[in-house]
Parts: structure tokens; C-alpha cells; sequence
């Protein structure tokens, strides 16, 4: 066998013929063009063919991009390392085209997908594309046979991503060629095989093919760390177990989508190197991740069980004989926060303690304290990613996540600078994804767990208005413009609407405020907003006694009654 790398520039009619028997490795990842990038392709072909407006045979070529392949100088069989989404797409477009044509224009299509078998010769039909075995059946049935495609466009059923990819791709392919004439769409059929070209890399072996698929990769195209860590991985175990192992790594991928999937990467990449990204994360999980010397441990022992638990933790869905719904609560608050630091930590607690539902109650009630403690007093990226690094170092240790010195438990000075960010001018100094997870957090808390939060919409907003009218009720209540100013913006002056902010409505005084705006037909689903509803009046001493009780509640929850300034400590008290 020749260990020649060889790149040729081929039409499309060469690429669809006897030449190429393609097939997808089941180490690839799944088919994953949405009609974004379908329509993309279709646009530039149709918009290249009728700028020129000549004869087809007289047009430029047209390059579609390259593809990487495993493949002898002889043998026609071909393992698809890279191309898999424009190959997969070009069989979709021409079976589209093939369906809403002449028959005898259909069957010269039809010799680009498949070549028919001979009962006389004794030779079956012979796919120019075989996708990975997950597909195979979906995609010859639906695509490449026939009479698939009328079916493929009036099929209603779930399917997997991959799949529902390849049928969405297929209608918006029938609607825009329904648009062209039956001329129009022989032209491009004629042009896509004759005048689009590929770059066509064949390398005889997984490694060469892998050098260059990274290579490709490094310059943007359309591949994924997560795929070339497939390759990799999968490429290194036996012969005997690949397919299993392929099986294993596509059910994972497949049950958390191929977006949470890459980055379930990027939480174990952090668990090993406990730090923000230095290099590439492929760079970084071949240098930090030392169980990929051993592919099977790592998918046994690594990937599936994060996989699990990060499914489990991003859908708040434990599951346990005890305390499951204590722990989904928290994960349900966690989930809400604007950053993801906390993840990793997670995961890497999941992995070990999982069996044990208390510990796991108190993990996740602690880590909800944490995280939000950082969110109100409002730590960097880089101290954040500091703190849950240490977290992880001391699960991976096995130390005491609850002694006083743990990076899982707020200090008293961390307690001390929450409690006085919550008794402080929270909406101001909060930005508005913060500020409404804390609103909520504290709502959720009064209402005793009874509260469920599934609105399109949950705005902040103030009761005593910031820029109070003149002569208004307001002016009566609040007449000091320090008080304004000391109660405005803090949280007992603060409430919760299912709708957006109205500027104008947002100055009415108390009693229209209360009715129109605050409530729909006097009842509101905000325990904090009901509060409001309750008073007759607003004033100073009313805020005054709101926000003191609602302060004992986050200090009561998050156990912040620790708390002592280190100027307390210096001064001895």
C-alpha cells in the first residue's frame, strides 16, 4: 500500500461515481448541518450559477471546500475523516432535485447517489455515501432511495438530532426549488455536478488523516475539538471494542445534545487543569487528562458518569430514595445564575457521592450559598474560578467539605460582605440578571417552595418609583430626598412583575400602581408582591420594617449569621 498523501481537485460528477465508495466512521460525530448552514449552500450555489447566466459548461469552477479521507490509490472504499456535513448535504440537494424533476432526469440523478445492483450480474445496490450506522437506515430509506424523499418530507415522528437535521434540511431543499422552474432546477443539477469541485485528501492511515484533520481544524473549518477527541480516543482502542465504545460515546452525546456535549468538555478540561485556558482544549486535555492513556477507563470511569451527572445537574433531575426534590431545588437555583464555575466542582463531586443522598443534600445547599454569596458580593471570573478550583482540590484530596476552613463554606468576612450588599442599594449595584435571581431566590423562600417561576418574562421593578412625581402621594410619604435616596433601590422597596417594565406606569401612585400594575385583577403569583398589595400605604418606616424582615430570610437560609467584618475582629468585637 502506498503511504502517499495525494490531493486531487475532482467535480462532483467524479466524487458520485464509481471512484468514491464513501462511508462514515462510527467514531464521527453525528450529522449536524441545521438549515442555517443548508441554506447557506443553497444560496451560494444558486447565486454563483445565475450571476454568470451562460452556459453551464462555460461557467468557472465553483469550490465547495476539501474533504480528508482514508483511502488506497486503488480501492474506491473510503473512510470519511472530514466532509462528512458536505457530502451528507450534496445527497440531500440532489435527491431533492431528483424528486421534483422529469423520471428520466430522476434516473440520471439518481446513478450520483447509488449504483442499482444486477440480479443477473448477482450484485447488490452500492451506496456512493454510507453514514454511521445510527443513520444508515434513516438516511438510504428517506434520502437515497426513491421514492423516500415524498415520505421523508410528511414524516411527523421524534427523531434523534442527526436525523431531524437531515429531514429538516430536505424540506427547506423542496421549498426553495419548488421556487425554480423545472429548467432552473436541471441547470443547477447540472451545475453542482459538472461545475463544483472538492479538494480531495487521501491518506492510507488513521494517523496521517488525523495530523491533517487537525491541521483543517486549526484554520477554522467546520470541526469540533469534541471531534477530534472522538478520533483520537475511539482510533486507540482495539479493533474487537470500537464499536461498543462507539456506541457508548454516541448514547452519551446523543442524550445531552452535541452543543452540552462539547461543553461537558470543557468542565472535565477544568476539573483536571483548575484554571482558566491557557492553550487549546485539545492541547490541554492531552497534557492534564491522564486517564486518555487509557481510552477504556477514561469513557468507563470519566466521560459516562460526568455525562450522567452533568445531565442530572443542567435538568435539576436527581434521583435518589431521599431528599432528591431538597437537592433539585438548589440545582434549580444554581442553574439560574449567569455563570457556570460552579459545574466542575459538581461533577467531580457527583462522580463520588452520588449513592449518598444526604451528602448530596448538603453539598448542594452549601454550594447554592456559595455561589450566590459570590454572585451578591460579586467576584471576578478569576477569583471565582480560583475558589471552585481549591473546591475541586479538596473533593479530589478527600478533605472535610464543612469545617470552617473549607473553600465550600463562606467565611465570616465573605458573610459579612453578602449581608451588607443585600442591605445595600441591591438594584443599582446588581446588574439585572443578578438582581432578579436574588429577587426570586427570596420570593421562592417566603413562599415556603409553593412557587414555580415559568414566566416569558420576570422583571425587577420598584415600588416607591425612582423619579417620584411632583406633588404625588409619593412626595407625601417620602418628603426627605435622603430618605429617597437611603430606601429607593433596596430590597424592600423592590418587587416582582410577569411583564415589562412601563416607565410611565411605573410612576403612578400607590393605589393605581397597585392595581394596574403590579397585579392582574389584584392577585399577583410573587409572594414579595403580594406583600405590597397588603399595605395601604408606603412610607419610610413600612420599608424600613420590609426590608429588615426579608433580610432575616436570606440570613436564615444562607446562614449568615456568622458574619464579622475584619474591622469587627481588629476592634475585638
Amino acid at each position: 500500500m502506498s503511504k502517499t498523501l495525494v490531493a486531487h481537485e475532482q467535480s462532483l460528477a467524479k466524487i458520485f461515481s464509481d471512484d468514491y465508495v464513501f462511508r462514515i466512521p462510527g467514531y464521527q460525530r453525528p450529522y449536524s448541518w441545521t438549515t442555517e448552514q443548508a441554506r447557506e449552500l443553497f444560496d451560494d450555489l444558486t447565486g454563483f450559477m445565475q450571476s454568470d447566466g451562460g452556459a453551464v459548461d462555460e461557467m468557472p469552477p465553483y469550490f465547495l471546500g476539501s474533504i480528508v479521507l482514508i483511502k488506497s490509490e486503488a480501492n474506491p472504499s473510503s473512510d470519511v475523516v472530514d466532509g462528512q456535513q458536505r457530502l451528507t448535504t450534496l445527497t440531500i440537494l440532489l435527491a431533492a432535485i431528483r424528486a421534483c424533476v422529469a423520471p428520466d432526469r430522476a434516473t440520471e440523478l439518481t446513478s450520483l447517489i447509488y449504483e442499482k445492483g444486477s440480479a443477473i450480474h448477482g450484485t447488490k445496490d452500492r451506496f456512493r455515501l454510507t453514514l454511521r450506522d445510527r443513520d444508515c437506515d434513516f438516511f438510504q430509506r428517506y434520502v437515497q432511495r426513491e421514492k423516500g424523499f415524498a415520505e421523508l418530507l410528511d414524516l411527523k415522528d421524534t427523531l434523534p438530532d442527526s436525523q431531524s437535521n437531515i429531514r429538516a434540511n430536505a424540506h427547506l431543499f423542496h421549498t426553495r426549488l419548488d421556487k425554480l422552474t423545472e429548467d432552473d432546477r436541471i441547470r443547477l443539477a447540472q451545475f453542482i455536478v459538472t461545475r463544483c469541485y472538492l479538494v480531495v485528501v487521501a491518506t492510507p492511515d488513521l494517523d496521517s488523516a488525523y495530523r491533517i484533520f487537525s491541521v483543517l481544524n486549526s484554520r477554522g473549518l467546520d470541526l469540533s475539538a469534541t471531534d477530534i477527541l472522538k478520533a483520537q480516543i475511539i482510533g486507540s482502542i482495539p479493533d474487537m471494542q470500537k464499536a461498543a465504545y462507539t456506541a457508548k460515546w454516541e448514547d452519551a452525546e446523543d442524550d445531552l445534545g452535541r452543543t452540552t456535549f462539547g461543553d461537558l468538555f470543557s468542565h472535565i478540561r477544568m476539573i483536571y487543569r483548575k484554571s482558566k485556558p491557557k492553550a487549546t482544549l485539545l492541547k490541554e486535555f492531552n497534557d492534564h487528562v491522564t486517564e486518555l492513556k487509557n481510552p477504556v477507563r477514561f469513557i468507563d470511569d470519566i466521560l459516562l458518569p460526568m455525562a450522567r451527572s452533568y445531565e442530572e445537574v443542567l435538568d435539576a433531575a436527581y434521583e435518589s430514595t431521599a431528599h432528591a426534590e431538597e437537592v433539585n431545588e438548589s440545582l434549580r437555583w444554581l442553574n439560574r445564575l449567569e455563570f457556570t464555575d460552579w459545574v466542575p466542582p459538581s461533577l467531580a463531586f457527583m462522580v463520588r457521592f452520588r449513592q449518598q443522598p444526604d451528602i448530596v443534600r448538603r453539598y448542594f445547599r452549601d454550594l447554592e450559598r456559595l455561589a450566590y454569596g459570590m454572585l451578591i458580593s460579586k467576584f471576578g471570573i478569576n477569583e471565582r474560578i480560583d475558589r471552585f478550583s481549591r473546591l475541586t482540590d479538596h473533593l479530589e484530596l478527600g478533605s472535610d467539605l464543612w469545617n470552617d476552613e473549607s473553600p465550600l463554606q463562606l467565611t465570616p468576612n465573605e458573610q459579612h460582605a453578602v449581608y451588607s450588599a443585600l442591605d445595600g442599594p441591591i438594584y443599582s449595584t446588581l446588574a439585572a440578571r443578578a438582581r432578579s435571581a436574588v429577587l426570586l431566590r427570596l420570593d421562592a423562600l417566603l413562599s415556603e417552595g409553593g412557587a414555580t417561576y415559568e414566566y416569558d418574562t420576570i422583571t425587577v421593578e420598584h415600588v416607591l418609583p425612582q423619579t417620584p412625581p411632583p406633588n404625588s402621594t409619593w412626595l407625601e410619604w417620602f418628603p426627605d430626598p435622603k430618605d429617597r435616596i437611603t430606601w429607593v433601590h433596596r430590597v424592600g422597596n423592590l418587587a416582582l412583575l410577569t411583564r415589562r417594565k412601563n416607565s410611565a406606569a411605573s410612576n403612578y401612585d400607590f393605589a393605581t400602581k397597585k392595581r394596574a400594575y403590579f397585579s392582574r385583577n389584584g392577585i399577583s403569583p410573587f409572594v414579595i408582591t403580594t406583600q405590597v398589595l397588603d399595605k395601604v400605604e408606603w412610607t419610610p418606616a413600612i420599608v424600613e420594617q420590609r426590608q429588615n424582615e426579608l433580610l432575616a430570610v436570606f440570613e436564615s437560609h444562607w446562614r449568615l449569621h456568622d458574619r464579622k467584618s475584619l474591622l469587627d475582629e481588629l476592634i475585638g468585637l
